[in-house]
């Protein structure tokens, strides 16, 4: 599936009480990127509502004035929904700082019911994408798992 990217600098706004960037924010540009991501593959933006955020993987801090690049990919479809991949990397170090999972549902504008998004997924281009799918598939496997 297409890559989409969203870069932000990290200003003295974005950091915490450590002087790196809040995880707050972060979530909040996790989630902006995701929904680019399902938003622009469904087409209509207004029929696009999060469900799910799976977790976030907090892996290295970020300091203020470094670069950070938001990637997300659809990693996975349901009938009306849309699971995708979100990594954050520093563009001036190279380094991973974060990454993780949300779930979009497709909706009605007006209902809010559920509608198929109409959503085909593609072949994958590289072990990298795969193994995306592979954890975006348990994810939901391990949610709808009856104990």
């Amino acid at each position: 599936m297409k890559d989409y990217q969203i870069a932000h600098l990290i200003k003295s706004e974005d950091l915490n009480h450590h002087g790196t960037l809040f995880a707050g924010r972060s979530a909040e540009w996790l989630v902006e990127s995701a929904f680019v991501s399902a938003a622009a593959q469904h087409g209509r933006p207004q029929d696009v509502l999060c469900v799910n955020i799976h977790g976030f993987t907090f892996k290295k801090p970020v300091q203020k004035g470094d670069i950070i690049t938001f990637y997300s990919k659809v990693a996975r479809v349901g009938q009306t929904s849309i699971t995708v991949y979100v990594k954050a990397t520093s563009e001036i170090h190279g380094t991973a700082h974060v990454d993780g999972f949300l779930t979009f549902v497709c909706v009605e504008p007006d209902t809010k019911r559920k509608r198929p998004h109409g959503i085909v997924m593609d072949e994958p281009v590289d072990d990298e994408e795969i193994e995306i799918r592979n954890r975006a598939e348990k994810l939901v496997n391990e949610k709808n798992k009856v104990t």
